[in-house]
C-alpha cells in the first residue's frame, strides 16, 4: 500500500475497467480531469482544493456526468465546493443542502453524496430547482 500526492491524473487512462478511485487528501483542484472510466461508480475527492469559484465546480461537475457515466457515489468532503462545517464554521446545514441540490442536478444517477445516501425528495428537489442552488458569495 502506497500514497502519493496526486497533482495529474494523466496514467489513469490505461485503467478503463476502474471500478472506484479514492483520491482524498491531495492537491486536485477545480481543473481535474480524468479519463473517460465508464465502470466507476465510486469517487472520492475529500479533502483537495476543489472550489466553487466562478464556473469551475459546473464544469467539474458537467466534465463528470460525461467521463464518469456510472457513478453512483461521490464524496467532496472536506473541499471548500462542500460548503459544512469541516470547511466553514459560518456554513450551515442549508448551505449544504443547496450544495447537495446543485450536484444532484448535474450528477442525477448518484445514489450517494458524501456521506449521506440521495433521498427520493432529494432527487425531485433537485431537478426542479437544482439549476439554481449553487452556492456562491457575494462580492
Amino acid at each position: 500500500l502506497a500514497f502519493v500526492v496526486c497533482r495529474s491524473l494523466e496514467g489513469l487512462k490505461t485503467f478503463s475497467y476502474l471500478e472506484e478511485l479514492i483520491l482524498d487528501n491531495n492537491l486536485l483542484g477545480n481543473d481535474l480531469l480524468l479519463p473517460r472510466l465508464p465502470r466507476l461508480h465510486t469517487l472520492t475527492l475529500n479533502k483537495n482544493q476543489i472550489s466553487f469559484q466562478r464556473n469551475t465546480c459546473k464544469i467539474l461537475l458537467d466534465h463528470l456526468a460525461e467521463v464518469v457515466p456510472s457513478l453512483q457515489y461521490l464524496s467532496l468532503l472536506g473541499n471548500m465546493a462542500c460548503p459544512n462545517e469541516l470547511v466553514c464554521k459560518e456554513k450551515d446545514e442549508d448551505d449544504y443542502q443547496r450544495y447537495r441540490y446543485f450536484v444532484l442536478h448535474k450528477l442525477s444517477n448518484l445514489k450517494f453524496l458524501d456521506t449521506r445516501k440521495v433521498t427520493r425528495k432529494e432527487r425531485e428537489e433537485a431537478l426542479v430547482r437544482g439549476a439554481f442552488m449553487k452556492v456562491v458569495k457575494p462580492k
